[in-house]
């Protein structure tokens, strides 16, 4: 039995996640699932398809790596192909390769890096609608700011204040190898690069730092936030729409690329 790797990219819209649920048939992970064992002519559920991470219901992929044990006579290619005959228009796998047998796409994976897209424009960005954060409240963003709080959140730091999961026993420990902003027109972009990422971590991270660039926030106030290990220090979570999961990596990266 061989161990495949997937690229896959996906807009996550009408999903609800990436995980398999009993209670939805609506999840990345099941079609995949669903298809491949189509494609190998076994029981669904046979073969299970591990992601990289579990993006959460309506947050988008670029650049998804997961992987499947399974036999069939078909290539690398044939499998990308049959795959996306039958999967839906808003799933794609972008490449299929033969994996080391102890390669996991999860255990393995060295750093993320996460894009988080917020709309200051005044008017609806109609055709970007389902992958962009629009505000409600049309107030300017002072991204210097932005990127002065972001220099705080840099490095090894207890993130606990910036996880949802309040019931979280495990280590919040996590490195930010790289959170930078971009503008380019009426859109700005929160870049997060990481060893890990806690639940609702990155969407809190571009909740808060538009708090900052709104001026509701000063740029040190990242310092108490991170000291009070407690969610309600942090900021609002941003929704989940203007977040796309854009790359996982392999090795550990002394020197973050640019996406």
């Amino acid at each position: 039995m061989k161990n495949y790797r997937f690229l896959i990219q996906y807009d996550g819209t009408r999903y609800d996640g990436w995980q398999k649920q009993r209670n939805t048939g609506r999840t990345i992970q099941g079609r995949l699932e669903a298809v491949l064992a189509k494609l190998c002519g076994c029981p669904e559920g046979e073969i299970e398809v591990q992601g990289s991470g579990r993006t959460d219901a309506g947050v988008h992929a670029r650049g998804q790596v997961a992987n499947a044990r399974m036999d069939t006579p078909l290539s690398c290619a044939g499998i990308r192909d049959y795959l996306n005959q039958y999967l839906p228009a808003d799933i794609s796998v972008v490449s299929v390769t033969e994996a080391d047998g102890r390669f996991h796409s999860r255990l393995n994976a060295r750093a993320k890096t996460y894009r988080y897209r917020i709309y200051t424009g005044d008017t609806k960005p109609v055709f970007d609608r389902n992958y962009i954060w629009v505000p409600a409240k049309k107030t300017p963003l002072y991204v210097p700011d932005m990127e002065r709080a972001a220099r705080f959140l840099e490095g090894e730091h207890d993130f606990k204040s910036f996880c949802a999961n309040r019931q979280m026993k495990k280590s919040t420990v996590r490195r930010i190898y790289s959170l930078r902003m971009e503008q380019t027109g009426e859109e700005i972009c929160m870049i997060a690069t990481g060893n890990g990422f806690l639940y609702n971590m990155v969407r809190i991270l571009a909740g808060t730092l538009y708090e900052v660039g709104a001026g509701e926030r000063k740029p040190e106030e990242m310092e108490q936030i991170l000291k009070a290990r407690d969610r309600q220090a942090a900021g609002m979570l941003a929704p989940a729409k203007g977040l796309t999961l854009e790359k996982v990596y392999y090795e550990e990266p002394s020197v973050v690329s640019t996406v």
